[in-house]
């Protein structure tokens, strides 16, 4: 199970806080360095076989436990049969809506990969995707290489004797892309959104947060980690003893930067977290022995007049420990990131231990995915853009974006009456907030243009090769944008992501083609099913625009307070019973935490209302179908239950309890509809149901 490689940490922790549903985000271009989408250079045909495909997981009236009260748990009313039916695949830790289209995106790309790697003499993305896939799917070549591809590197770090030395394999390997102790990269600056910052952030650890190092309930996962660590460095070639002593001093290393770090609620929570623009010369006084004035020059680029230094205690923390943590220990922790981070691209016995650790104990997922699913993830880490080039000729048609465009339409229209609506609003402050949605932009499909590639080299020689190749290359290409205008034509997922996001910097709303299919989303079917399904995530997009975290950002994208006083406070007491609401969810005991899940919350409590609003206009003055006996509004809420149909391992549902913003799909499905009376009413609820929330336990925000 390959982990994110460390140039993205950056922008994947500023997203986390700042994007609603998480954003992949993938260096992109600027406007002279882009070409008209959505044709790729390459001229050769590609086909799809759609008979290979997986299915649609769309609702069917079957789903429906009709033995069950909608009133009751509504997400079991329409789940419970289909979970029951259906295992997670062994290859798995989920599954549901979303995954089962991400398989599909994935059998998608299996098809394109094979006819791309038999193309002749390719040049420009064919060249890049074949050549991934060619050296990917060697897996003899592989393992004949066995360690020998980052041998030079276990060799310099073996020769780092003292701080200083330490200091600069930090800086030079962070310029290759190879940063495996902090996030670094660009972002919009948020005092002035146009222009790009750099920013530093925390990183450095092995396990997901910070209290798997700290928490006594995660001890055993703390232990196992240990054991990986050592048996990495073994396959290194540290003898057993001191494989075992060196693991000790990693986890010991690790849990002194645990705790000088913010753990995902602190993040999620407080988007200031990762603004603190200091000057370099003032950032070298806060960690003496981490020079960020050699760190600018070793990559690269001039030092700017400010950059965001985020979680400054974290880096001093790294400075102290440059001074006062023996070379012995240093070289343990950066051999043993080194090799664990190159694992999945090596021989099999790296690529084993690698998923024994981070999928089977971590997460449960009972089997390695195949080398071929890997090998596309590859792609879509390094190059999946590039190949998104390739996705959107195939499996995305004109007539699916114009209707996603009407739809965005209308549930923009119906956003803005719910705004104008608010009686806990004031006026002064509504004239703001509509303000700012008269500037949301809308992105779907694919971008309008896309990122050159041709500065890529690629070959057949070496997996890992093109693996390094790709994470400097985009890592330059990232540190090209800091202070230059934000190109605000760019994406942070590839067309063929399952996923959508909200960015407030640019306060945008995007939805990649993959996510534009059943349940979410069919050109043919009828209003009620893609209003509760894709209308619904489309009102969750743009409500992050005013969740906890989102709404600290105005119109322009700038981190600012737009709120008077009285709203402010009238707002904080609504999202407290939100908190409220799923800090009293259980998952075999154990609790969902409603404040790390307020901004996902928040946004489908008011997407879903305003799907349901935008249907009703829609709709309004035309005959209720009653489709197989199910009036309109009850099968738009049970196409939302649909696409929250997934069941999880035990052990990925307690690593997402602990780090995940968003709240488990079961409280998805039937957290936000038992807030709305309408829901109440389309299925006739009693007061005093389960899916009936009234006065104060009722929230209603926007």
């Amino acid at each position: 199970m390959a982990r994110t490689p460390k140039l993205v940490l950056l922008t994947l922790a500023v997203s986390a806080a700042l994007v609603g549903c998480g954003k992949n985000e993938t260096p992109a271009t600027d406007s002279a360095a882009s070409t008209a989408a959505p044709a790729a250079p390459a001229a050769t045909e590609y086909k799809l076989d759609e008979s290979k495909l997986p299915a649609y997981n769309a609702f069917h009236p079957s789903d429906l436990d009709t033995s069950m009260d909608a009133c009751g748990a509504f997400g079991d009313y329409v789940n419970s049969k289909w979970l029951a039916a259906n295992e997670i695949p062994a290859d798995r830790t989920s599954w549901g809506a979303f995954t089962i289209l991400d398989e599909r995106s994935v059998a998608v790309q299996h098809q394109l990969a094979e006819q791309v790697a038999a193309v002749k003499n390719p040049a420009g993305i064919e060249k890049i995707v074949g050549d991934f896939w060619a050296t990917g799917m060697d897996e003899a070549k592989i393992n004949a290489q066995g360690i020998e591809p980052i041998k030079a590197d276990l060799a310099a770090i073996d020769g780092l004797q003292d701080k200083d030395a330490i200091a600069n394999y930090l800086r030079t390997s962070a310029a290759k892309g190879e940063n495996v102790l902090f996030g670094f990269g660009p972002e919009a600056d948020f005092k002035n959104s146009s222009m790009n910052l750099a920013y530093a952030s925390q990183g450095g650890l092995g396990l997901p947060d910070t209290t798997y190092y700290t928490d006594a309930k995660n001890a055993d996962k703390l232990k196992a980690y240990q054991a990986h660590v050592a048996k990495v460095l073994e396959l290194a070639g540290v003898a057993t003893a001191d494989a075992e002593k060196q693991a000790a001093d990693v986890v010991k290393f690790e849990t002194r930067l645990a705790k000088a770090s913010k753990s995902s609620v602190e993040l999620s929570r407080d988007v200031s977290l990762f603004y603190n623009p200091v000057t370099v010369a003032d950032a070298d006084k806060l960690t003496p022995n981490f020079s960020w004035t050699e760190f600018f020059k070793a990559q690269g680029i001039a030092a700017p007049e400010k950059f965001s230094l985020a979680m400054p205690s974290f880096h001093q923390e790294v400075s102290k420990a440059l001074g006062d943590t023996d070379p012995s220990v240093w070289r343990a922790y950066l051999r043993f990131h080194t090799v664990d981070s190159a694992s999945p691209y090596l021989a099999d016995a790296f690529v084993n231990e690698n998923y024994n650790f981070y999928g089977k104990t971590l997460n449960g997922q009972k089997e390695q995915k195949p080398r071929w699913k890997r090998v596309l993830g590859t792609i879509e880490n390094d190059a999946g853009d590039a190949f998104g080039q390739l996705y959107v000729k195939v499996a995305f048609s004109p007539e699916a974006k114009a209707k996603m465009e009407e739809l965005v339409k209308n549930l923009a229209a119906a956003l803005k009456e719910r705004i104008q609506g608010l009686t806990w609003m004031s006026d002064e402050t509504k004239a703001k907030a509509i303000a700012k949605w008269e500037t949301f932009t809308p992105k779907i499909g694919y971008p309008d243009k896309w990122r050159d590639w041709s500065g890529l080299t690629t070959g057949r020689d070496s997996y890992l090769g093109n693996v390094r190749a790709a994470n400097a290359f985009n890592y330059k290409f990232a540190l090209s944008k800091i202070g230059q205008p934000v190109d605000k034509t760019e994406w942070g997922m590839t067309p063929q992501t399952v996923n959508a996001y909200y960015n407030p910097l640019q306060n945008e709303i995007v939805f990649p083609a993959a996510i534009l299919q059943p349940p979410f989303f069919d050109p043919k079917a009828d209003d009620a099913l893609n209003y509760g399904g894709i209308g619904a995530v489309i009102g969750h997009e743009m409500t992050h625009g005013y969740d906890d975290q989102g709404s600290r950002f105005g119109p322009t994208g700038n981190f600012e307070n737009w709120w008077t006083e009285a709203d402010t406070k009238n707002f904080s007491g609504l999202t407290g019973k939100l908190i409220k609401q799923f800090d009293g969810y259980k998952v075999d005991g154990q609790p969902v935490n409603g404040k790390l899940t307020l901004g996902e919350n928040i946004a489908d409590l008011g997407g879903l209302a305003t799907a349901y609003d935008a249907l009703q206009k829609a709709s309004a003055g035309k005959e209720d179908p009653k489709v197989d006996g199910f009036t309109r509004d009850q099968r738009f809420f049970f196409n939302w239950a649909t696409v929250w149909r997934t069941k999880y391992t035990p052990e990925n549902m307690k690593v997402r309890l602990a780090t995940d913003p968003h709240a488990p799909a079961q409280f998805r499905a039937m957290g936000a509809p038992s807030n709305l009376p309408t829901f109440a009413a389309a299925f006739q609820c009693k007061a005093g149901s389960p899916m009936v929330r009234a006065g104060d336990q009722q929230v209603v925000i926007w």
